[in-house]
């Protein structure tokens, strides 16, 4: 392999060298050792420049064909597709997604083969193709009180509104909305008693419920709503839909942790004193907030977050008495949200950890997405 192909390769994918250098697991300074070989000052070794060229030659989920698909649906504030996959495993194809982050984009591109449209304000409904079903794990955003039973009017300026516009003007059979669990309480219950009314209003059947990642096979104590829709001029009222039962089989933290990690996810000795004395400083003032340590025995660990890239606080990972605990590996985050062995992570560390901690339990989606599915391929 030469310098040109190399460069030619990490562009084509459209990643940067931190991009590229963390994707292929190439340690603390990969990025300097790609920059040296794409420079021609030194050489991957045979097995190293294999990884590079077979890296994400393939798309590991490419879209149904229209022929072959069963039903359609659409993928709105898409991230990594997280709830796509559950839906394409059951014949589903998707005929539009947005995510306006470029990050996300570069990774949902690399593994759908598909490079989500941007900012969904921008989008007009009569741009979107008809579809079957909608999907969307959409920010939080309080309405104004103001507002309440006003119609649209109490939704403008809302991320809820584009979902609300979309099923009004294009008239789905179905939807599947998934928010964090404090969307019930937010703004004093307004929100979601706004959001619940305009979808009455749209006539659709609604049905919501709480659900635990590590009900449903996942070692993360991960908490989410789903609200299912179903129209009722094509539905009874009476849809028969229920939300699936959790199976609660038994989860371990090892389960999904690597056999070998870098040095580099171990965190530092002031990082670690630190961690250890707010946690000292809350337990003094009463206060339960602090670091998660869990060791692969743990039944579960905490939240993946966003912020998870900052310190790691909400999910450290035991190395004993005698090294400092370590973050998550991205592979180990993708496992966590249960995603498939075979899902491509072609962003940094950083980007990454932002990308699953915002994403969805995978496995819960799919128990969703199968009861749903008895209703509208009925």
């Amino acid at each position: 392999m030469n310098p040109k192909q190399l460069k030619g390769k990490r562009e084509k994918l459209g990643l940067t060298q931190k991009d590229f250098a963390d994707a292929l697991g190439l340690g603390r300074n990969g990025d300097r050792t790609l920059r040296r070989w794409e420079n021609g000052e030194s050489k991957p070794s045979q097995i190293e420049a294999n990884a590079i060229m077979n890296f994400a030659q393939n798309i590991p989920f490419p879209n149904i064909s229209a022929e072959s698909a069963k039903f359609t649906f659409i993928d709105l504030f898409a991230g990594i597709g997280g709830i796509r996959i559950p839906f394409s495993q059951l014949g589903g194809r998707c005929v539009f997604s947005s995510e306006w982050n470029s990050f996300s984009q570069k990774t949902y591109r690399i593994n759908y083969g598909e490079t989500p449209k941007g900012d969904i304000t921008a989008i007009k409904s009569s741009d979107i193709p008809d579809f079957d079903v909608l999907l969307a794990g959409f920010p939080c955003q309080p309405f104004s009180q103001a507002g309440l039973h006003k119609g649209f009017s109490d939704t403008r300026g809302t991320l809820f509104f584009e979902i609300e516009r979309i099923l009004e003007d294009k008239r789905p059979k179905a939807f599947l909305l998934e928010n964090v669990k404090q969307l019930k309480g937010h703004d004093h219950g307004n929100t979601f008693k706004v959001i619940l009314e305009h979808l009455d209003k749209l006539d659709y059947s609604v049905d919501y419920k709480v659900l635990r990642a590590a009900d449903f096979g996942v070692p993360q104590n991960r908490e989410r709503i789903y609200i299912v829709g179903f129209d009722r001029k094509r539905f009874s009222e009476d849809t028969g839909f229920t939300f699936p039962e959790p199976p609660c089989t038994p989860t371990r933290v090892g389960d999904i942790l690597e056999d070998k990690v870098d040095e580099k996810y171990t965190i530092s000795d002031k990082l670690w004193t630190g961690h250890q004395r707010r946690k000292a400083a809350n337990r003094k003032a009463g206060k339960g907030f602090g670091y998660s340590l869990v060791t692969a025995d743990s039944e579960y660990t905490g939240t993946l977050s966003a912020r998870y890239y900052k310190d790691g606080s909400e999910i450290l990972v035991s190395q004993g008495d005698k090294k400092n605990p370590r973050k998550l590996t991205p592979k180990e985050c993708a496992r966590l949200q249960g995603f498939p062995g075979n899902f491509i992570i072609p962003v940094s560390d950083t980007q990454a950890y932002k990308q699953f901690g915002n994403s969805v339990a995978v496995p819960v989606i799919r128990a969703v997405a199968q009861q749903m599915a008895k209703v509208f391929l009925a």
